[in-house]
Order: structure tokens, then C-alpha cells, then sequence
């Protein structure tokens, strides 16, 4: 990590940031509280474009998908993974929605513990050289050993004091940052944690109950939104309906963490779910069957407006739940979820 080397300046405007040789536009921007727009923070989705007026930046990932030939002739590029080569001027749009709750910051941090919660899913504990804050919901960057470019995760916990940030991460066949986690990073190890971002985060004011909905390791946002929410006294009166959706009955998760918060059983609910399985269902189960957005419209249905919701899981999942909540007439404002691809 370097200090700041170079100033970027937003074209028509005096806003100017500074940006370190080795960080990227984007993430400086947001060390500095600027809401320049993104959503992945990792390249495919391309809502952190923007156009270079003057100087010179280098891609840190050239073929990344969130840009086609179009953007590369017209001098576009991704704020998540353009570096600076110089002082110079962009043109881009900020957005109020996108400015940070808590400027991030790159630490080291040890891996101190982890657990398995499932067959393929772990929860790693990891300890910061500093305090850092972070918003139940939101996700932070992980730079692995052996593994080009950060990896996204969600922190599972709350912050208290912002030394531990825990993560829910499942081991993906042929993925190179679970294998790095699981295999070839020990207890005691340091690594680099770029963090928080994520605009999923517990809405402490909102005047409605919570749902959320969750699949595969989106189980750390949803974990954290209700740990945060059931320990915040400006939700003591929100009930809190938690779904979790497995493919088979070993893929399920997550009870036994919620049980242990205050209200269970009274205000906060846990309701899973597995997958259609041709030929019927697993012997022994007796919880829905079904892909999790037809179990949340078929529990909730006309009520689902009245929530305020959260989810996270993988991206097939994700686009249905969105479907389903549009379909359902649920007000955008009421629905928080990040993009991961």
C-alpha cells in the first residue's frame, strides 16, 4: 500500500480525490466519501463507467466484462479496476445513494478461526490491525494468497468494536479464492481486507417488518442484517422473517445461529427450504420444497409489500427473487440487495 501519488478531477466540476498508484478509482473515491456509482466492485457489471477526459489509467483487468468495444473506443472505463498512471480528469455522475456509510479502508487482517457450517460451507473469523466499521449487510475485499484480484465477501457478524469481521464463504469446485481460504491459508496468516462497501445494509429507521432471503453463502448478509436488527432498539418492535433456500436438506443452514438472538421464536422466525428434486423430495424432509422466491410468495403473497427485504444468494436466485418482488408490486426504496456476478 502507497500514499496518495496522484488527483483525480471530475470534469465541470471542482471536486478532485486522490488516488494512490496501486488503488483504483473507485475505491479512492470512496476513502475520500464521494458516491461515484458501482455495484459488483469487481468488473462485470459496469455500473462504475466513466469516461477519461485527460491523462492516462491502466485496467487491471483488460477483458473485464462490464465493458464492450463500444466503451473501449470512446475512452470509457471501469472505476473498480482503472489504476491512475498520472493526475487526471474524468467525467462521471455521482450519486447521493452511493456514498459510503463508512469511508473503507485497506487493512491486514489474521485469519484467527474457522468453523464449517455445512458439508461446503465454512465461517472464517479474521481479526483487523484496526477498528473499522461496517454496516450490517455490507461485503469487504479480500486479497488471497496465490489469487489474482480480490475476492467479494460478506461479513456474517455485527461490528461491536470493528476488530472482527467474520465471513460465510462456500467452496466453489474449481474456484481459486475458496481453495486459497480453505486449503492454503492457516490459522495465523495475514492478509490484505479492503472494506466495507455494499449499499445492502440494515435500514435502523425503516417502519416495517423485515424479510429476508437467503441462499448458498448469501447467508453472511442476512445473518449480519438480522443480528444487527435484532440487537438494535429502534427495531424492537419489527418482527424479522428469515428464509434460507439449500439444494438438498445437507445444503441447509443458519437455525442454530439464529436461535441464539433475542427474540427468537417471538420476533425473529426461521423458515427453510430445498430445491424441487426430480423423482420427489428427500426422504426424511419435512420443510417447503421449492426454489426460494415460490416459497416467499407463496408464505407471504399480498403481504410482501408491507416488508422491508433483503436478500442475497447466488445469481440465478437472485434475478427470480427480483422478478417476483417487481411482479408482487414491492416499492423499490423497500427492497436492499447487492450485485455480485
Amino acid at each position: 500500500m502507497t500514499t496518495t501519488d496522484y488527483r483525480v478531477r471530475l470534469a465541470g466540476s471542482e471536486v478532485t480525490f486522490g488516488c494512490a498508484a496501486d488503488d483504483t478509482l473507485l475505491r479512492a473515491a470512496h476513502r475520500d466519501g464521494l458516491g461515484f456509482p458501482y455495484e459488483c466492485n469487481v468488473g462485470s457489471c459496469g455500473t462504475c463507467r466513466f469516461e477519461l477526459v485527460e491523462g492516462e489509467v491502466k485496467m487491471q483487468w483488460e477483458e473485464a466484462p462490464g465493458l464492450n468495444e463500444n466503451d473501449r473506443k470512446r475512452k470509457r472505463y471501469l472505476g473498480c479496476q482503472a489504476r491512475p498512471l498520472g493526475d487526471c480528469t474524468i467525467k462521471l455522475r455521482l450519486g447521493a445513494r452511493y456514498v459510503p456509510p463508512h469511508r473503507p479502508r485497506r487493512m491486514m487482517a489474521v485469519l484467527e478461526s474457522s468453523r464449517p457450517l455445512t458439508h461446503d460451507m465454512s465461517e472464517f473469523r479474521f481479526l483487523l490491525d484496526a477498528s473499522q466499521q461496517f454496516e450490517p449487510g455490507q461485503y469487504a475485499l479480500a486479497y488471497l494468497p496465490g489469487v489474482t484480484g480480490a475476492r467479494a465477501y460478506s461479513m456474517s457478524n455485527t461490528p461491536d468494536d470493528g476488530r472482527a469481521w467474520e465471513f460465510v464463504v462456500r467452496r466453489t469446485p474449481g474456484g481459486v479464492g475458496s481453495a486459497a481460504l480453505f486449503g492454503e491459508l492457516p490459522v495465523g496468516r495475514s492478509i490484505e481486507i479492503d472494506g466495507p462497501y455494499g449499499m445492502a445494509w440494515l435500514r435502523r429507521d425503516a417502519p416495517r417488518d423485515i424479510l429476508c432471503l437467503a441462499g448458498g453463502s448469501g447467508l453472511a448478509p442476512m445473518l449480519s442484517i438480522a443480528r444487527g436488527a435484532m440487537a438494535e432498539p429502534k427495531l424492537a418492535g419489527r418482527k424479522l422473517h428469515f428464509l434460507y433456500g439449500g439444494r438438498t436438506p445437507a445444503d441447509v443452514c443458519g437455525e442454530n445461529l439464529l436461535q441464539d438472538l433475542p427474540g427468537w421464536g417471538e420476533r425473529l422466525s426461521y423458515h427453510p427450504a430445498i430445491s424441487p428434486m426430480p423423482g420427489g423430495t428427500s426422504e426424511g424432509w419435512s420443510g417447503a420444497v421449492g426454489y426460494l422466491h415460490e416459497v416467499a410468495l407463496e408464505r407471504f403473497d399480498a403481504r410482501l409489500p408491507e416488508f422491508e427485504i433483503y436478500f442475497a444468494g447466488p445469481p440465478a436466485m437472485a434475478m427470480a427473487v427480483q422478478r417476483m418482488l417487481v411482479d408482487a408490486k414491492v416499492p423499490s426504496d423497500q427492497v436492499h440487495f447487492d450485485q455480485f456476478y
